[in-house]
């Protein structure tokens, strides 16, 4: 080639460059469209000129995801992105938020002139993501896989990484500067992208680094998820498991002896109603693992529970990929403030507790923070007041975690109380370290003679006034006089009164002839015109009773005037709010203890105030019940506690797991059965924080029953696990899944 024709060729290759280098960003700069040409943008000019990207594109299975991108005015000058991006979720019933919604709209406009790039999409099976209304709802190949999964995590919370993920590729999204936020059903969305944090859940329930088609590795830096679940089969049939001062609260409790709860009637029916009408169900019996009709029809046939295997399945499939508080924790959540409301009984304060409990038994330093108010679904009041003042915290969550503005937000809990009228002004923000330090002093009712609860008793028409769906909210009153065959408590509360803050715990002798009986509880605000208020309310499946059962009604922040009533009532059921037990017998209750949590110091109100103690000690007599098995949260335990952090892998000969140490070193032994087989065995001993990967060998008839199930192309097995801590007083029994891999 001659000097010439290389000087042109290398100027050309030049000016090639240079065009490339400003062509290229200018043809991206005003992001005329997204997702591949698939949704168009455009400056909203009523909207400060903020740009809405919107439209339908499909997502990693080819199912049609209908969503909203808005993003901060064209720059001027200077880059055009990539920004951080706040996924805005939305609830049951709803489709993707955009600029013209009433409340979340706003917030959309603030944060797009903020600076932040906000996502939102119609999950599958609602909107125009093959929902009820959808017109391409039968389109088999844009719909056929578009049903409603119940935010699975394979499914609706994959969507949402995915099409996040398409936004970094296209250099709109910053790959890790993500943050998720949502009510309801996007608060469980919420909770389930922190926990998974940088990994994705495969079909087959695996867990992969999560990145994006063009391979950039995600993670999801922040989350402030609102009114969520942690356990969703806990949050629709409670059992009475859940304690507030044990690291781990598990389904069927920490002896793994606890029943299949009650269903919480009113909402069950009422949401599955208006899902059938504006969602998208999978036909009946077409795919097993959402099948929100035959689950639905189940659960109403009452008890017992127990005698249908089909309930067991369903109680695994809620718990394993419905539930953030069950995927794998081997690695910390990102970091985390949840918001849950005192009146809310579909997903009630305990749902964030929980979760957060254990984080912070497992990952001390891990941010997780609780803002707790009369907020969230009915018969919560939602003041106004108060969640202008949750944005603010809301707000500076985001702006530190995803654009390195402000300080560190501390770890902490804030709660705002519950007052009547609506009109009046909540008290507060009270703040503590912790959930337990929130209440420093503890007040006790006892209760020693024994109080039958007969089966049919109750006044309809006071379950109606406190039910969350018939009843008229959180100051709705009823009579105050104690109904027949109800069993009653009763506290005169001083003139100086007290703020209730926290969990009211029951510790009783309970006697039943049938497992499937119930015990409903309430606790009441009895006014001096004798009318009553609902203050706290908790559900519990006794099973065979016992001796110092624990169980605890849900969390409430409400101060007690001077002159009032505290009345705990226990009922056979809280109707219609929940279901009556088909198999209700009489149930004797005696030598009750009721501690509740205040906000007062010991010593306080003439010593009617003491120090808070552990349910599990003292009178009366406390020898069993429901809070075995798992370590204190508070209270020195001297012996540390084990935590199954990594998904069961069984190879042919042997299956792996992870267990992780927190609260002193451990010991103990491991043991998985299933089909009433022993699987595998064997000891640990594992010094505190420490996580260390332990190989079982497969007895014989493990290795033959892993053979037969991987013949049938299963890909997991349902497994009995016990944890045995020499330092703690009960065996740990799980519910987990075995996944069949290869050889080992």
């Amino acid at each position: 080639m001659s000097i010439e024709r290389v000087r042109w060729f290398l100027g050309g290759a030049a000016a090639a460059l240079l065009l490339a280098l400003t062509v290229v960003p200018a043809a991206r700069a005003d992001f005329p469209t997204l997702y591949g040409g698939d949704v168009s943008c455009a400056a909203q000019a009523a909207n400060e000129n903020v740009r809405l990207c919107s439209g339908d594109t499909t997502t990693w299975d080819g199912t049609k995801i209908d969503l909203n991108v808005v993003l901060p005015p064209q720059p001027s000058s200077g880059d055009d992105g990539p920004y951080p991006v706040i996924g805005l979720f939305h609830g049951w019933r709803g489709k993707k938020i955009g600029l013209d919604d009433d409340r979340d709209g706003q917030h959309i406009q603030q944060w797009a002139e903020d600076g932040y790039a906000v996502f939102s999409m119609s999950d599958r099976g609602w909107g125009n993501s093959c929902g009820g209304s959808d017109p391409e709802r039968f389109n088999p190949i844009v719909c056929g896989e578009g049903y409603n999964h119940l935010m699975d995590d394979r499914y609706e919370v994959r969507d949402a990484q995915y099409l996040i993920s398409i936004l970094a590729d296209e250099g709109v999204a910053q790959p890790k500067k993500i943050g998720a936020t949502g009510v309801s059903y996007g608060g469980g969305m919420s909770m389930a992208l922190a926990t998974l944090r940088n990994r994705t859940m495969l079909p087959d329930g695996t867990l992969v680094p999560w990145e994006s088609p063009g391979h950039k590795e995600m993670e999801l830096a922040a989350a402030v998820p609102q009114w969520p679940w942690t356990d969703l089969a806990y949050s629709l049939m409670p059992n009475g498991s859940t304690l507030d001062f044990v690291a781990d609260s598990p389904y069927k409790g920490p002896d793994g002896k606890a029943r299949i709860g009650i269903e919480k009637a009113s909402y069950v029916g009422g949401l599955f109603g208006t899902g059938a009408v504006e969602s998208n169900y999978a036909p009946p019996g077409s795919d097993p693992e959402a099948d929100l009709i035959g689950w639905k029809a189940l659960i109403d046939s009452g008890e017992p529970y127990e005698s249908k295997p089909q309930s067991q399945e369903i109680l695994d499939q809620i718990t394993t990929y419905h539930s953030s508080y069950y995927i794998d924790h081997s690695q910390p959540p990102a970091p985390l403030l949840i918001q849950n409301g005192w009146n809310d009984d579909l997903f009630p304060v305990d749902e964030a507790v929980r979760y957060y409990n254990r984080t912070r038994a497992q990952y001390p330093g891990d941010p997780i923070s609780l803002f707790l108010m009369d907020d969230g679904h009915a018969r919560s009041q939602n003041k106004a007041a108060d969640e202008a003042l949750f944005l603010q915290r809301e707000n500076a969550w985001f702006d530190h975690y995803l654009k390195g503005e402000g300080a560190a937000p501390s770890s902490s809990v804030e709660a705002l109380t519950t007052t009547c009228p609506k009109e009046a002004a909540s008290e507060g923000p009270y703040k503590a370290a912790d959930w337990q330090s929130l209440s420093p002093g503890e007040i006790k009712l006892d209760g020693t003679a024994a109080q039958t609860i007969v089966p049919g008793s109750g006044d309809p028409n006071i379950g109606k006034a406190f039910d969350p769906i018939a009843g008229s909210g959180a100051c709705a009153t009823a009579s105050g006089a104690d109904q027949p065959g109800t069993a009653n408590y009763r506290l005169q509360v001083p003139a100086a009164g007290f703020t209730l803050l926290g969990s009211p715990t029951i510790v009783a002798d309970i006697a039943t002839t049938n497992v499937d009986s119930e015990l409903a509880a309430r606790l009441l605000d009895v006014l001096p015109n004798g009318e009553e208020r609902l203050v706290a309310r908790g559900l519990l499946r006794p099973g065979s009773g016992g001796t110092g059962t624990v169980f605890q009604l849900h969390p409430q922040g409400y101060r007690f005037a001077g002159g009032d009533t505290a009345k705990l009532e226990l009922l056979p059921s809280d109707a219609p709010y929940a279901r009556p037990s088909n198999l209700q017998t009489p149930i004797t209750v005696s030598n009750l203890r009721l501690k509740l949590p205040v906000l007062e110091q010991p010593g306080s109100l003439g010593g009617l105030v003491q120090t808070p103690s552990d349910p599990r000690s003292g009178p009366p007599r406390v020898t069993g019940g429901g809070s075995l098995g798992t370590a204190p949260i508070a209270g020195g335990a001297k012996a540390g506690v084990v935590f199954l952090v990594r998904r069961l892998v069984a190879g042919r000969s042997a299956v792996t797991l992870r267990l992780r140490c927190r609260g002193g070193d451990c010991s103990g032994q491991v043991r998985l059965a299933a089909r009433k087989r022993k699987l595998a065995s064997g000891s640990y001993s594992i010094k505190n924080g420490k996580a260390p990967k332990l190989t079982l060998r497969l007895t014989a008839a493990g290795r033959k029953l892993v053979a037969a199930k991987r013949r049938t192309g299963a890909r997991a097995l349902p497994v009995k696990v016990q944890l045995r801590d020499a330092g703690q007083p009960a065996p740990q029994k799980l519910s987990r899944r075995l996944r069949l891999g290869g050889h080992s």
